[in-house]
């Protein structure tokens, strides 16, 4: 029975519900910013250059007989998506109130 009770404190005082319930809606709007990433903000950047697709940028480096491949719009194409996941679930927190939720009750 401690266990049951030691258990259900923890859950309480360390606010895993609350953190459960923020990575399912992390991972929801991560889901979403990516669709909107991939279908807006990446033909619009590849519009930009001369429709090149963003993810197929690449430098090639060669030595030895070797092919190195740097894939930098892989690379920039995931920076992109995480600013964007950012901005969005910043905006969500900020402007529902949500901020207000999560002061202490020593906090003014």
């Amino acid at each position: 029975m401690s266990f049951i009770k030691d258990f259900s404190n923890f859950v309480r005082e360390q606010g895993v519900v609350g953190l459960a319930v923020g990575l399912a809606i992390g991972l929801q709007a991560s889901g979403a910013v990516s669709a909107i990433v991939d279908n807006f903000i990446d033909p619009l950047v590849g519009l930009l250059l001369n429709g090149t697709d963003l993810s197929s940028i690449s430098t090639t480096i060669t030595r030895g007989g070797e092919e190195l491949v740097f894939g930098w719009g892989t690379i920039l194409n995931a920076l992109i998506t995480l600013v964007a996941t950012a901005f969005v679930i910043f905006f969500v927190v900020d402007k529902s109130g949500l901020t207000k939720l999560d002061k202490k009750k020593g906090d003014k």
